[in-house]
């Protein structure tokens, strides 16, 4: 009787992850080093990984042309790329640099930490996680420090966010349709 083969499993291709800007490229190693190892948690079918450290203006200018909001965010996450089944395989995501420093020394933590929180944050979006209900915000704040806390930086959103975090705003702001379109035709997330 001739001995059966097993099925072969087919290796998960490694995330390839780039990292550009002018500021905050001090942290590149740690974020990258990091975003490695939360992809392997996730698990996500993402394979290439942009992460954009920009300052303030060009945040702003990206957050108005994308979601329609005048003024900075913390970060926005854009879709490149799908498969077959509809995953992102390809994202970008862009991190604004003073405003995580800001955030970081107002909430008294490292700023390394807060930059890996924004741009894990990113990869979540990209993962199909979203934040804008209060359920979903809850549920994507929480698998964020979960997975900081296996990778052994610990929860940086939790511990000393308020109720109303700054990057949650108090109210939506209603979208007219054509900035809805917009967004959706370019996938960005907030």
């Amino acid at each position: 009787m001739p001995a059966r083969s097993r099925p072969t499993v087919a290796a998960a291709e490694p995330l390839s992850i780039e990292i550009t800007g002018r500021t905050g490229l001090a942290h590149a190693a740690y974020l990258k080093r990091h975003l490695t190892r939360a992809q392997a948690i996730l698990r996500p079918a993402l394979r290439e990984f942009s992460l954009a450290l920009v300052g303030d203006r060009r945040m702003a200018e990206l957050h108005e042309a994308f979601m329609d909001v005048p003024g900075s965010t913390d970060v926005l996450t854009f879709e490149l790329d799908h498969d077959s089944r509809g995953r992102v395989t390809a994202g970008e995501v862009v991190v604004c640099v003073p405003y995580a420093l800001r955030e970081a020394r107002r909430r008294k933590v490292p700023s390394r930490n807060e930059l890996l929180l924004y741009a894990l944050h990113g990869m979540l979006h990209l993962c199909g996680y979203d934040d804008r209900t209060d359920r979903d915000f809850a549920t994507m704040h929480l698998r964020e420090d979960e997975i900081l806390n296996q990778l052994g930086v610990g929860a940086v959103f939790a511990p000393t966010a308020p109720p109303s975090h700054s990057r949650r705003p108090a109210a939506p702001r209603p979208q007219s349709r054509k900035s809805a379109r917009r967004v959706r035709r370019s996938g960005a997330s907030a």
